[in-house]
């Protein structure tokens, strides 16, 4: 049951911050259920990986939307560039994931938490 929660925490987590955005329709969602279908094998493969389900998760949502639409979460931080870029997810395999700028290594939000200020 700790592997299905650890799917349902990170699934809510990829779809608040696609609400930030404001992306959420039908089809993205879709996208959504498609990895945590992908990552449900890949964690009862490796039952200690479930503390990095939500990184991996929206790292897989983030590919397909840049597959199918373009490239999710924009950096927020660099606005001013007139060269738009997503943001990464840090640590790539590892707990606590945020989207972080890979241009200037600002972490904008934890993985959930688009759009809401940054905790301390």
């Amino acid at each position: 049951m700790e592997l299905e929660q650890a799917l349902h925490a990170a699934r809510a987590l990829v779809l608040a911050d696609l609400m930030a955005d404001k992306v959420a329709d039908a089809d993205i969602v879709s996208l959504v259920e498609d990895a945590v279908v992908h990552r449900r094998w890949w964690v009862e493969q490796w039952p200690e990986g479930a503390a990095f389900v939500a990184g991996l998760i929206a790292q897989d949502v983030q590919d397909a939307l840049l597959d199918r639409y373009g490239r999710w979460p924009l950096c927020p931080v660099c606005t001013e560039s007139g060269d738009p870029h997503a943001l990464d997810v840090e640590p790539e395999l590892g707990p606590d994931p945020h989207w972080v700028c890979p241009k200037t290594a600002v972490a904008v939000a934890r993985v959930g938490r688009l759009g809401a200020p940054m905790e301390g």
